[in-house]
């Protein structure tokens, strides 16, 4: 089915994505914080409505992405350039600044009803112009211009991106205790997360770089 991405991207994308899942920020001090507040409901919604977010971002940039195409192949080869260097930009942030993560696990003050946890999830990723501009480099790096099907494999990854990432933020957040503490009391591990986070998407750059090269 030529409107697929291949087993190899797949696979790229995947680890990628997984590894972006797992990396202290935003959206998962927003998920635990919700879960260890407000209860395990609150942490689940709050991710599902950031999942919501994530994909209004994908059919955006995959509207974007493909005018762009359609408009100047040689634009779209900028692009990729661009989103590149962003990501090794995003790759020295990871190593040299390393990850937020400020849990704000208090006793909570007062309920928060399920839909306001969904909507907060939602805003989290929408109104984050990086997460705009992380999708937009993003995505490209997975298709080539000349492939007519470019738009429909940009948006079956972002799809899958918020269907592969789901069930993973989901466990953190059903063990949203034990893994908070470990990642406030053995720093290790996170900025151990942030050399992989990091290493792989500096791959990632190095790799789209040298093929614009050729």
């Amino acid at each position: 089915m030529t409107f697929l991405p291949d087993l190899s991207t797949f696979f790229a994308f995947s680890l990628a994505a997984i590894v972006l899942a797992i990396t202290p920020g935003p959206d998962m001090t927003l998920f635990l914080s919700r879960a260890l507040r407000h209860g395990t409901a609150s942490g689940i919604v709050s991710m599902l409505g950031a999942t919501v977010g994530t994909m209004v971002h994908t059919v955006l940039a995959v509207a974007g992405i493909s005018a762009l195409i359609a408009a100047s192949p040689v634009a779209f080869g900028v692009l990729k350039i661009v989103g590149a260097l962003y990501l090794l930009w995003l790759a020295y942030q990871a190593v040299f600044q390393g990850s937020t993560f400020q849990l704000d696990a208090g006793p909570a003050r007062k309920p928060v009803s399920l839909w306001r946890s969904f909507m907060t999830g939602i805003g989290v990723n929408l109104l984050n112009p990086k997460v705009v501009l992380f999708f937009m480099t993003f995505l490209p790096q997975f298709v080539t211009a000349s492939d007519p099907a470019a738009w429909s494999k940009m948006l079956v990854l972002g799809l899958y991106f918020g269907v592969l990432t789901a069930p993973l933020m989901a466990v953190m957040i059903f063990a949203a205790r034990g893994f908070a503490d470990a990642l406030q009391r053995r720093p290790a591990i996170s900025r151990g997360i942030d050399y992989v986070f990091g290493s792989i998407f500096c791959l990632f750059a190095v790799r789209i770089l040298f093929a614009e090269g050729r």
